[in-house]
């Protein structure tokens, strides 16, 4: 199985770069994996409803040159269908059953997709009806794919998630840099923190 993740624009944040790297690296381990940039256009400051489609033409045609003909496309699109992990992670076995070698994840401009790109797509995704920033959503994807594999494997990484959520630490960060999962949310007057020793027993 090969993923490729083709996104448009640069990523420049060091967090969110060191975050992928992480989650590319773990993925490895149950797929290839790629993450592709393609060159955004440039906005005018006043830019009319002609220059948005003509820039989203324009930046489609770099990403679908990055698509061969036999790869299974799914579209990042706040539009699109909505899935908790659970079903997106059988989408992704289901594709694999079908004999899908590879499924390429492509993450639009600012300005969102051209028509080309949404024509294209074998699945429109949306992970929320809310607007994430597109560089943002690189790592929340890559983060999803790992999490669907290890569901796939019937791992311990989702479990260890939900069990969080059932004791009602529903507000965590996961601070990819140090490998800890941290709630400072206090309930009924518990505060629970993994340290590193235990989280790499349940990754």
């Amino acid at each position: 199985m090969k993923i490729k993740v083709i996104c448009v624009g640069k990523l420049k944040e060091k967090y969110l770069v060191d975050g992928i790297k992480e989650y590319t690296k773990r993925i490895s381990g149950y797929a290839d994996i790629e993450m592709i940039e393609v060159a955004d256009e440039r906005i005018p400051e006043r830019a009319s409803l002609a220059d948005e489609v003509m820039i989203k033409a324009k930046e489609g045609r770099k990403v679908l040159d990055k698509v061969k003909q036999d790869d299974y496309m799914i579209l990042l699109d706040v539009n699109g269908k909505e899935m908790d992990s659970v079903d997106f992670s059988k989408h992704i076995e289901n594709c694999m059953i079908n004999g899908k070698s590879t499924i390429d994840f492509v993450i639009g401009g600012s300005l969102g997709h051209g028509e080309e790109v949404l024509e294209r797509a074998n699945l429109r995704l949306s992970f929320s009806p809310m607007t994430f920033p597109h560089q943002l959503m690189r790592l929340i994807l890559v983060e999803q794919i790992y999490r669907a594999f290890k569901i796939i494997r019937h791992e311990t990484y989702h479990k260890w998630h939900r069990f969080l959520r059932m004791m009602g630490y529903h507000s965590f960060s996961l601070y990819i840099e140090y490998g800890i999962i941290s709630s400072q949310e206090k309930k009924d007057k518990w505060e629970f923190v993994v340290y590193r020793s235990d989280w790499n027993g349940l990754r």
